[in-house]
C-alpha cells in the first residue's frame, strides 16, 4: 500500500496568486481520476462525499480490483491525503506506484505539488 499527501495550493505556485477552493480541488481531482488510466485499468468511483473519494481500478484482463482513496482532512490546510493498494496478493508489479505517479503528474499540471515526498 502506498500513502501520499498532495497540496492543491502550493505557496510557490497558485496558492499565492489564485488559490483553489476545496470544491475546485475536488473537481480537478475527479477530472484527473476519470481521465487517467495507467496500464488501461478502468476507474470506478464507488463513493464520493464532500471530503472523501473511493475509487476502484479494475484490471483490463483478469478483472483484479485495486482501491484508491482520497481524503481532504478538516481545517484550512490545502491538503489531500491518498492511498493506493491491491486487494489481492503481496506483489502488484508496481501498478499502484505507476498509478499514483500518473495521477501525481496530471495533478501537477493543474498546479498541485507533493508534500513531504
Amino acid at each position: 500500500m502506498l500513502l501520499f499527501c498532495r497540496n492543491y495550493n502550493p505557496e510557490d505556485g497558485r496558492g499565492r496568486k489564485k488559490p483553489a477552493s476545496k470544491e475546485q480541488a475536488m473537481s480537478e481531482l475527479l477530472e484527473v481520476i476519470q481521465s487517467t488510466k495507467p496500464d488501461n485499468f478502468t476507474p470506478h468511483i464507488v463513493e464520493k462525499t464532500d471530503d472523501y473519494i473511493h475509487v476502484e481500478y479494475e484490471s483490463p484482463i483478469l478483472g483484479f480490483v485495486d482501491d484508491v482513496e482520497f481524503w481532504f482532512p478538516p481545517g484550512n490546510r490545502p491538503i489531500v491525503e491518498y492511498r493506493s493498494g491491491s486487494r489481492l496478493g503481496n506483489y502488484d508489479f508496481d501498478i499502484n506506484r505507476k498509478r499514483i505517479k500518473a495521477l501525481r503528474l496530471s495533478l501537477e499540471k493543474k498546479g498541485w505539488e507533493s508534500v513531504g515526498y
